[in-house]
């Protein structure tokens, strides 16, 4: 039972990592502008959008026009959320609360395993470049006049988080010592019970 929780609190991680890894891709404060008190611009990696009280937003028409930080981001985060939804199939088809490969333990084991590596590359991928966004944003800030320059947004917290929860889960999830560990004490102490109490024959 230890493993099989272990393994749902990392899928059940891994999910909400993903979740917040796809909302951080949708969303548009990646980076933030306030000039004076009141006109505000966000940009993301797919709209920008400014105003004062009320934001007017517009989609981002030439790709190869994006600063370059954009479009790196753009598709790493696209591979990263790509990679997750993979993983959570993988990971579903070799949890042992699913009765998928019944009566092939190893199998699911090693299933297991792939989904969580699979995970923790996706985790890592979501929280190095969402590092490498944020040292472009501070590099230009510190370049130019800083009326001028944009600060990271909200966005580029829940991608941090998006990432660290996604390589959590995967970590709990491709443990497979964890597993055979259970599976060898579990049979040890079968094995202790059984010579501990042997069968009577009664005539």
């Amino acid at each position: 039972m230890a493993s099989t929780g272990l393994q749902l609190l990392g899928f059940f991680l891994a999910l909400v990592g993903l979740a917040a890894t796809a909302g951080a891709t949708l969303m548009v404060e990646w980076k933030k502008q306030y000039q004076g008190k009141t006109h505000r611009i966000f940009e993301g990696l797919w709209m920008s959008c400014s105003g004062n009280e009320r934001t007017t937003c517009e989609f981002h028409q030439y790709v190869l026009k994006l600063p370059t930080e954009v479009q790196a981001t753009r598709a790493v985060m696209l591979l990263s959320v790509f990679l997750s939804a993979v993983a959570l199939l993988v990971s579903t088809v070799g949890m042992k609360c699913t009765r998928f490969m019944d009566g092939k333990d190893e199998s699911k084991s090693r299933t297991a395993m792939v989904g969580g590596i699979m995970f923790m590359v996706s985790g890592l991928l979501t929280l190095i470049i969402t590092s490498w966004y944020v040292k472009m944003i501070v590099k230009t800030f510190n370049e130019s006049n800083p009326l001028q320059s944009f600060e990271f947004g909200n966005a580029v917290f829940v991608s941090w988080a998006g990432g660290l929860l996604t390589a959590a889960g995967g970590a709990f999830l491709g443990c497979r010592r964890c597993w055979r560990s259970q599976s060898n004490s579990s049979v040890s102490s079968n094995h202790l019970l059984s010579s501990t109490h042997p069968k009577s024959n009664y005539v």
